[in-house]
C-alpha cells in the first residue's frame, strides 16, 4: 500500500461508500432508528474499503470538475437509497400480518412502541417485525446483503445509464408482493376467524337470550393467539425463503451481467 493514497483512489473509495452508506442507512437491522448513525457509517466505510479492491475497475475515473463529482455522487446515492427501500419495503409483510391478526382476534387496540417504525402500532405487529429482524441474521440473510452488495455494481454499473424503469417496475412488484405475503401468513388466524364468527353468530341467532358476546370476546382473544402461535413456525419459514429470494435476486443478476 502507498503511503499516500491517490487522488484516483480516493475518488474511488468515495464513491463506493456513497452507495454502500446510503445502503446501509436504509437496511433491515443495519439501518433501524435505534443504530447510532456513527455504527452504520462506520460499517459502511468498512464494506466500502473491503470491495474498493473487487469493484473498483467498475468505476469511472475522477471527472475534471466539480460539478460532474457532485453528480456522480448524488447518482450513487440514490441508487443506494432505492435498493436498500427495495429490501426494506418487503418487511412490511409483517407489519401487515401483524395488523391483521390484531383485528382478528380484537388486540388492534393495544398499541406499542414500534423500534423498527417511526410510529407506534399494534403489538403483534412489533412482535412480528422483531421477530422478522431477528431471523435476517440468525439465518445469515445478510451474506446475501453483502453478496448483492458486489453484484449491484455488475447490474447497476456507474458507467451505465440509470435503469429508472426497472426500479420502479420493482419496488412497485415488490410492495405487491409484500402486501400479498402479509394476507397469507394471517390466513390461518383470518380462517380461524371466519369459522368462529360464524359459529358465534348461528348461536346468537339460535339462543337470543344468550349473552354471546361475553363468551365470545375472551375465546376469540384466547382460540386466535393459540392459533398463531401454533402458526409463528411457518410464518417465520416462509418470511424468510421469501426474502431470501429478494435478496437473490440481486445477486444473481449480478452475476449473470443484469
Amino acid at each position: 500500500m502507498e503511503p499516500y493514497a491517490t487522488a484516483d483512489q480516493v475518488w474511488a473509495g468515495g464513491l463506493i461508500f456513497a452507495r454502500i452508506g446510503a445502503i446501509f442507512l436504509s437496511l433491515p437491522g443495519i439501518g433501524e432508528s435505534y443504530v447510532p448513525p456513527r455504527i452504520r457509517l462506520s460499517l459502511a466505510l468498512v464494506v466500502a474499503l473491503a470491495l474498493w479492491p473487487v469493484v473498483g475497475g467498475s468505476l469511472p475515473p475522477l471527472p475534471e470538475s466539480l460539478g460532474a463529482s457532485i453528480g456522480w455522487v448524488i447518482r450513487e446515492v440514490i441508487i443506494g437509497l432505492a435498493i436498500g427501500a427495495i429490501l426494506r419495503a418487503f418487511t412490511a409483510a409483517l407489519a401487515v400480518a401483524g395488523e391483521i391478526v390484531s383485528l382478528q382476534t380484537t388486540l388492534s387496540f393495544a398499541q406499542t412502541t414500534n423500534p423498527l417504525q417511526a410510529s407506534p402500532g399494534t403489538t403483534i405487529a412489533a412482535f412480528l417485525m422483531l421477530m422478522g429482524t431477528v431471523l435476517v441474521f440468525a439465518t445469515n440473510t445478510h451474506h446475501l446483503f453483502i453478496a448483492g452488495l458486489v453484484g449491484s455494481y455488475e447490474l447497476i454499473a456507474p458507467a451505465r445509464p440509470l435503469v429508472t424503469g426497472d426500479f420502479v417496475e420493482l419496488a412497485v412488484r415488490t410492495v405487491g408482493d409484500a402486501f400479498l405475503l402479509g394476507v397469507q401468513l394471517a390466513a390461518p388466524v383470518i380462517v380461524f376467524a371466519l369459522v368462529f364468527n360464524l359459529a358465534s353468530g348461528l348461536v346468537g341467532r339460535v339462543m337470543p337470550a344468550f349473552q354471546i358476546f361475553f363468551v365470545a370476546a375472551p375465546l376469540s382473544v384466547i382460540l386466535g393467539l393459540s392459533v398463531f402461535a401454533l402458526s409463528l413456525g411457518v410464518l417465520g419459514t416462509v418470511f424468510i425463503d421469501r426474502y431470501r429470494d429478494l435478496a437473490n435476486l440481486f445477486v444473481s443478476s449480478g452475476g449473470t451481467g443484469g
